[in-house]
């Protein structure tokens, strides 16, 4: 009986959401898994979704409300739904002991991929530049600064400066377990290089009573949830991997290490991430996108004889893999280069970001 109360109080409680910036991932009336980190925005897209959609058709539960009795919740949820004729039911924050229901549509959202074939998945990633954009005020060097500054989660537009660092510490220490925190610390010193998990554990063992396997199954749930990223050597699957952050704002939170390139580079790997364009690392090649024959140099502060010197330590795997474009993402400077073997631009990142 008093779950019922419960879900009757659910079912009646107007959804509110305060101003929505669409995101380019949009829902609509199939079923649906939504992955992503917390404060991804997951919740934000689909109460925009209910919103559209006449309120006595809906059931949204937030299943971390500790008043929930998931026993009892899944004894009487069917009869509920049949009862008040619910169309889309959401499980935000879905909890694998919950039973799912056959309804018209089912959304869920879940940090990590579950394996339900009959959702279709959706990967929902911190904001890229482009829709970072839509928060701000300005489209000029203040908005890439800003974005510079507080990254990719949303939630970060409300948050005082002064208290930046501390909130995206306890997002993580919210939602990881100490092990998984103490990595994402240690690779917030050393992103954008190459890293093994071996590697990890001989640092963090120094510091920390640790077996090597709790840190290798801490890694790995690190890399399901997107909290990291790794990119391979090309060819070399099993050489040392690179490692990113799923947000650059983390690096400035979690290190006191200054290195503005490694950020960049963090950074650029975002965006092609976010597009679904497949990346390699190469020795002295940043990222090289096969399916485009053309390499991306991470170069913030290029001048062109760096970058001619730079070109000629590649030259090969230019003329071996018949690259046709090489892209220097730089932070304000523009232009090209001449080369004999394929064409060289230098581009700005917020231009290059919002590029096709």
């Amino acid at each position: 009986m008093l779950m019922e109360i419960l879900l009757e109080e659910f079912y009646k409680t107007d959804i509110h959401l305060e101003k929505y910036h669409d995101r380019k991932i949009s829902l609509d009336t199939k079923s649906y898994q939504i992955n992503g980190i917390s404060q991804s925005g997951k919740s934000k897209l689909i109460k925009s979704y209910l919103l559209s959609l006449k309120k006595s058709s809906y059931l949204y539960i937030n299943c971390n409300d500790i008043r929930i009795d998931i026993e009892k919740l899944n004894h009487q949820l069917t009869a509920f739904l049949n009862k008040n004729n619910i169309k889309v039911l959401v499980f935000d924050n879905y909890k694998e002991s919950i039973h799912l229901i056959n309804v018209s549509q089912l959304i869920i959202t879940s940090q990590k991929h579950l394996d339900y074939d009959f959702l279709e998945t959706i990967q929902l990633y911190p904001l890229d530049y482009e829709e970072f954009l839509a928060y701000e005020h300005k489209y000029d060097s203040s908005a890439l600064n800003h974005f510079f500054q507080i990254g990719g989660l949303p939630i970060m537009h409300k948050v005082a400066n002064d208290e930046k660092n501390i909130f995206l510490q306890n997002i993580l220490k919210k939602n990881l377990d100490a092990i998984s925190f103490d990595i994402m610390v240690f690779c917030a010193k050393i992103l954008s290089q190459k890293v093994s998990a071996y590697t990890i554990y001989e640092r963090l063992k120094q510091s920390r009573r640790i077996s090597k396997d709790k840190l290798y199954t801490s890694f790995a749930k690190l890399q399901a949830y997107k909290y990291i990223h790794l990119v391979e050597k090309f060819n070399y699957p099993k050489a040392t991997k690179k490692i990113y952050l799923c947000d650059i704002a983390f690096k400035s939170a979690l290190s006191t290490d200054k290195n503005f390139s490694k950020l960049f580079e963090n950074m650029i790997f975002l965006e092609l991430l976010k597009a679904n364009r497949s990346c390699y690392y190469e020795d002295d090649i940043d990222f090289y996108l096969p399916e485009n024959d053309e390499i991306i140099l991470c170069k913030p502060f290029a001048d062109e004889r760096r970058l001619f010197q730079k070109l000629e330590s590649i030259e090969a795997f230019i003329f071996t893999h018949s690259i046709k474009k090489v892209t220097a993402v730089t932070m304000n400077k523009e232009g090209s280069i001449s080369h004999p073997f394929s064409q060289v631009e230098l581009v700005p990142f917020d231009i290059w970001a919002l590029g096709d």
